[in-house]
């Protein structure tokens, strides 16, 4: 049985505020049955991703942002479908993620973009202290969305 939702977290790691993303996934992990959410770390995400979306109702990407605005900001959107198809590259879009998953499979899952501005994308495996500083206010914002959705389908996600 594959998992309501999906959360894909993607960034590097070894580029300081670009690995948020796995440090929330961290946090996030063992707070939800695996029939309910599944977490899945990538350092970017690819056309194979399709594949696994395709089973979901939902998957949220979890992601720094270079900008705009300053850092530490938090910001929470619903993904657009791609009117364009994705030419041939390692990295494509979360919207292009969508775009072949509806044309591959006729997969149509609601996803959200949840990212944090992030400040130094040096090499290290230090976040800024903006960043830092905005990690728990994610990840509340990420548990709201996950609880709302659990509340349209009358089960919650544990």
């Amino acid at each position: 049985m594959a998992p309501r939702v999906q959360i894909v977290a993607y960034g590097n790691p070894l580029r300081s505020d670009d690995g948020v993303a796995w440090r929330i996934a961290d946090a996030l992990t063992g707070k939800y049955s695996a029939e309910e959410v599944e977490i899945v770390t990538l350092h970017q995400l690819g056309p194979e991703l399709a594949e696994s979306i395709r089973r979901t109702e939902c998957v949220i990407f979890i992601d720094a942002a270079a900008g705009p605005g300053r850092p530490g900001d938090v910001r929470i959107a619903e993904v657009p479908r791609s009117s364009d198809a994705p030419g041939f590259c390692h990295a494509v879009s979360p919207s292009h993620v969508l775009t072949m998953a509806a044309q591959l499979y006729g997969a149509q899952p609601r996803a959200f973009s949840t990212t944090i501005v992030g400040l130094c994308f040096d090499h290290g495996e230090s976040l800024s202290k903006p960043v830092q500083a905005a990690i728990p206010v994610l990840i509340e914002r990420i548990e709201e969305l996950l609880h709302n959705l659990s509340t349209t389908k009358d089960t919650k996600l544990h």
